[in-house]
C-alpha cells in the first residue's frame, strides 16, 4: 500500500511539472497586447461630445472567423456602451486560431478632447 501511494505521488508530480512547463505566458501576453492595441485603434475619435472621462471594462472574445465579439461592457452610460459595441463587434483581428473562444477583459478609458 505504501509503494502505491509513493508511485501515485511520483506520477502526480511528473504530470504537474509537465503541465507547468507546457504553458507559455509570453504567447498569452502577446495575444492580449495585440487585442488591446486593436481595440485602442478602433475606439479613437468618438463621434459625440464628452463632459468627463469615462472608464469601462469590456469583456470580449474571438469567434471562429477571428472577429471580435463584445460580451459585455461594464459601464452605466448607455451611450458609451453602444459606442463600444458598435465600433468593436465583428471587427476582423489578425491573431492565431488559439485565441478563438477565450475571453479577454480590456479596460477602456474614453476622455473628452481638449
Amino acid at each position: 500500500m505504501r509503494q502505491l501511494k509513493t508511485l501515485l505521488l511520483a506520477v502526480t508530480l511528473t504530470f504537474s511539472s509537465v503541465l507547468m512547463a507546457s504553458t507559455n505566458p509570453d504567447d498569452r501576453r502577446a495575444e492580449s497586447q495585440a487585442i488591446t492595441t486593436k481595440v485602442g485603434k478602433l475606439l479613437k475619435n468618438p463621434h459625440f461630445i464628452l463632459d468627463k472621462e469615462i472608464v469601462a471594462n469590456v469583456t470580449l472574445t474571438l469567434n471562429k472567423n477571428n472577429e471580435l465579439v463584445v460580451l459585455s461592457v461594464d459601464s452605466d452610460d448607455v451611450q458609451i456602451e453602444n459606442f463600444i459595441k458598435g465600433r468593436l463587434n465583428y471587427e476582423k483581428l489578425s491573431t492565431s486560431a488559439e485565441s478563438v473562444g477565450k475571453e479577454f477583459i480590456v479596460p477602456v478609458r474614453v476622455t473628452p478632447e481638449e
